[in-house]
């Protein structure tokens, strides 16, 4: 999961050697936080969050075909 929110991250930034994701796992699930560069957060986000939304749904996707949960963090 942690590699596949970096790759995406990665495409949709302009400083992709700035993408950072850190992994913290739970008994409840994983919290994946992704750090990006101040001036690419907007593009991470998107339009009304929507770009996030589909990162945040492609990743929880990505955990329950491994039986998990999962929660997508984005900080800047």
């Amino acid at each position: 999961m942690k590699e596949l929110l970096e790759f995406l991250a990665k495409s949709l930034v302009d400083q992709p050697d700035q993408v950072r994701v850190e992994q913290f796992d739970s008994p409840d699930g994983v919290l994946l936080r992704l750090t990006v560069a101040k001036e690419d957060v907007g593009k991470v986000i998107g339009k009304q969050g929507r770009i996030a939304r589909a990162i945040r749904t492609v990743v929880k996707a990505s955990a329950v075909r491994d039986g998990r949960q999962a929660t997508v963090e984005i900080a800047d």
